[in-house]
């Protein structure tokens, strides 16, 4: 899924650039949302892209913030009531 993310986050460099269509923003936080997270973290730093932008960083994070805290709650039974 970081791959596939990445891959996005690329595309819509690219189509930033040459002033194209976008990837929706939504779109790119599903992708972390849905565990691509690692990847979109890599392409925001490789290609510098989406990270100044304050309120998709917040909504980014956040994201992350849950994925680790399921992955916890999936990966450690004694979590569960």
């Amino acid at each position: 899924m970081s791959l596939i993310t990445f891959l996005v986050y690329w595309k819509d460099k690219r189509a930033a650039v040459k002033g194209a269509w976008r990837t929706p923003e939504k779109t790119l936080h599903l992708l972390s949302l849905l565990g691509g997270w690692p990847g979109a973290l890599m392409a925001q730093r490789m290609l510098r892209h989406k990270s100044r932008k304050f309120k998709f960083q917040f909504i980014f994070w956040l994201v992350v913030i849950m994925n680790c805290i399921g992955s916890v709650f999936i990966l450690n039974p004694d979590f569960y009531i």
